[in-house]
């Protein structure tokens, strides 16, 4: 198996929810129109390809600068556990540099799996849930 990561190349909608789906991500996958448009609105996306199949997702929104939000880190199901979330999470940080914090809300599922890979837990966070 040869991945390939790429920095900047923006997938389809359907190419993200095959993901979404497969690595069990919550996300309203059955509404193709609000992922294109989570897709088109974030400004750094990181993804890894078997071929030209789609097999992981980096989606963050930053400002280059300061600080940046991971919103979402998904591995198709098949490929999860060959190195590839933590290689897309470090060329996120990369393309980020070095003054620029990268911050996640994690699924419960993958609590243990963040400070695997070098990322320290925070007991500081708040948030107001969305409606739907």
């Amino acid at each position: 198996m040869n991945i390939q990561y790429k920095t900047g190349h923006i997938p389809t909608a359907a190419q993200v929810i095959e993901v979404y789906d497969s690595a069990g991500l919550r996300r309203p996958t059955t509404d193709p129109a609000r992922i294109n448009e989570m897709i088109q609105h974030s400004n750094l996306i990181v993804t890894a390809w078997d071929g030209d199949k789609l097999v992981g997702v980096s989606r963050a929104i930053t400002d280059f600068y300061y600080c940046c939000y991971l919103s979402d880190l998904a591995i198709r199901k098949e490929y999860q556990k060959q190195g590839i979330g933590k290689e897309l999470v470090q060329l996120t940080k990369e393309a980020l540099g070095p003054q620029v914090m990268l911050l996640l809300l994690s699924a419960p599922t993958a609590m243990e799996y963040y400070p695997k890979i070098g990322m320290a837990k925070l007991d500081n966070a708040f948030m107001i849930q969305r409606d739907h």
